[in-house]
């Protein structure tokens, strides 16, 4: 029987529960009779290239791989954690483990894309394999379609047909607990480091009362449970609580899409709930912005380009600076603060 152990590489995703890749690789462990090692990577490639170190999302992450660490420890098992450049330290550390394959869940940048193609290759050469699986949106790629088989450039086409695929098939959980007794313990001399060993410091973002890790997204999507029905109306309003604040940790993955549409699904299903339907409208905005990235990856690759290509010729002739003033209209910097801070978040994490 093979027992060589496999690696789970965390990214977006940090968390235990419902985690796809996790489960596929404690369920093959189990039947391999096999081990599982999980690991994050602070990634030199994208963390050196930070304008500034005292950054709000480096710090979150911090502080999530700190409590993904203490829950996988619950378990048995825990998690390895280096400051190097994944596309690198992966194939590294797969060797020094002796893994047989490495398990991950999908991304869809393009830069990510090429980092993990560096990746499968190095692993090939190894003769190790990179299993990837759909874990941040509820369908990806190809699989919401129109009828000729294009894909959508309209959402709500794209929201009808999304909506007419979903089953309950599509938002359940991955059982990763029932498998966790194939976690491997992290080796006793790993030691996650400091945010300042990283080189970065704190910033105000406790104070800005983010809460952070898995318990911090279960805290905020409890509350936002109890006030969707105002959704609709109440998210139009600063003065407000109105959002679920949840954007941050979508990015992230500290909690599943998969939880959250279950949610605001069967919400939609027991009566004229338009909070319910308004927020689910704007999860499957996540869906369609994945597809479109992955259909035209020029949006991203070719700064400028956009979405639609008649567009390209359109001109910017506002004052005297006309190409300083869309500069600074991309980068959320005209406007009133209030829209400035929204567009800054958008441009940040890519999430409203």
């Amino acid at each position: 029987m093979d027992k060589l152990p496999a690696l789970v590489w965390f990214r977006r995703d940090l968390r235990v529960d419902d985690h796809a890749a996790l489960y596929h690789a404690l369920r093959h462990a189990l039947q391999a009779g096999g081990r599982v090692y999980c690991v994050f990577v602070f990634d030199r490639d994208i963390l050196d290239w930070l304008p500034s170190k005292q950054d709000r999302r480096v710090e979150f992450i911090h502080d999530s791989i700190v409590e993904l660490d203490r829950d996988l420890r619950s378990l048995g098992g825990g998690l390895i954690v280096r400051h190097a450049k994944a596309a690198e330290e992966i194939p590294r550390l797969a060797e020094e483990l002796g893994v047989e394959s490495v398990f991950t869940n999908h991304d869809y940048e393009p830069q990510a894309l090429a980092r993990d193609a560096t990746v499968a290759a190095a692993l090939a050469s190894q003769g190790r394999a990179l299993h990837t699986f759909k874990d941040q949106v509820i369908f990806e790629k190809d699989e919401v379609l129109t009828g000729a088989g294009t894909f959508f450039s309209v959402f709500t086409p794209y929201k009808n047909a999304w909506m007419k695929k979903l089953t309950p098939f599509y938002v359940q959980p991955y059982p990763v607990r029932a498998y966790a007794k194939a976690l491997a313990t992290a080796p006793t001399s790993e030691v996650i480091p400091s945010l300042e060993a990283l080189g970065f410091s704190r910033t105000n973002l406790h104070d800005l009362k983010v809460p952070t890790g898995v318990s911090g997204a279960q805290t905020l999507f409890d509350n936002f449970k109890t006030r969707i029905e105002r959704y609709q109306e109440a998210r139009n309003f600063p003065a407000l609580k109105g959002p679920s604040y949840l954007s941050f940790h979508l990015r992230f993955g500290t909690i599943s899409i998969r939880s959250l549409a279950r949610f605001a699904h069967a919400c939609t299903l027991e009566g004229a709930n338009l909070g319910a339907q308004t927020w689910l409208n704007e999860l499957i905005w996540r869906d369609f912005y994945m597809m479109i990235l992955h259909h035209n990856p020029r949006v991203v690759i070719a700064e400028g380009a956009p979405f639609k290509r008649d567009y390209a010729a359109l001109q910017w002739d506002e004052g005297p600076h006309p190409e300083r003033l869309f500069t600074a209209w991309c980068a959320g910097q005209t406007g009133y603060p209030l829209v400035d801070a929204a567009m800054r978040q958008l441009n940040q994490t890519g999430y409203m």
